[in-house]
């Protein structure tokens, strides 16, 4: 394939890249980034020669580098040292007990069709499961795909998958004062590697 096609049929899964990207970061800024980074490595010329369309084709292999990109990132801003004047400082993170709860990233899916109740129930999810669940039922994605993305076994993938569905199950026939409890038991309860 010319160094043209390739490029054309790599655009063409611009979106599903940018929608993995939103659910990986949860910010629309950082996900253009991480799309953007995506495609830089994607067109440099050691990938476009060395990309060969086997298992998913084109598109598991754009996810692929999202994913890596994604995870290699976190790795490398782990090891950046923290100052010790903000280690001892408040967390931004934390909320005032009077303030309400964070609002919803409505941009990683079309989420007006999407009640609120599931949208909290998927949120709360571990990433690992929230981000199978996503793979599977958003994207389509197949689970040997799931696999090669996450460079998980098979099997890894169909458990997350199922947790993360019964969880989410679980969350939605609750009792509206239940819902927190049921994801909060569901993920204590069972233990698995993100």
């Amino acid at each position: 394939m010319d160094r043209v096609a390739f490029e054309q049929a790599a655009m063409e899964h611009l979106d599903s890249v940018y929608g993995m990207a939103l659910s990986l970061t949860k910010k629309p800024e950082l996900a253009e980034d991480l799309t953007q980074d995506v495609f830089v490595r994607a067109f440099q010329p050691r990938a476009v020669a060395g990309f060969e369309a086997k298992g998913g084709g084109m598109r598991s292999w754009l996810l692929a580098i999202t994913h890596n990109v994604f995870y290699t990132s976190l790795k490398k801003n782990r090891r950046i040292p923290i100052p010790v004047g903000e280690f001892f400082e408040a967390s931004s993170n934390e909320r005032e007990p009077d303030a309400p709860p964070p609002a919803w990233d409505q941009a990683s899916l079309d989420w007006e069709h999407v009640d609120d109740k599931l949208k909290a129930a998927i949120d709360d999810l571990k990433p690992g499961y929230r981000q199978v669940l996503l793979m599977w039922g958003v994207d389509g994605l197949k689970y040997r795909e799931i696999a090669a993305i996450l460079e998980v076994p098979i099997g890894t993938v169909m458990s997350r998958l199922h947790r993360a569905r019964k969880t989410v199950a679980d969350a939605l026939t609750a009792s509206p004062g239940d819902a927190g409890d049921a994801l909060g038991s569901e993920a204590q309860g069972r233990e698995d590697s993100p």
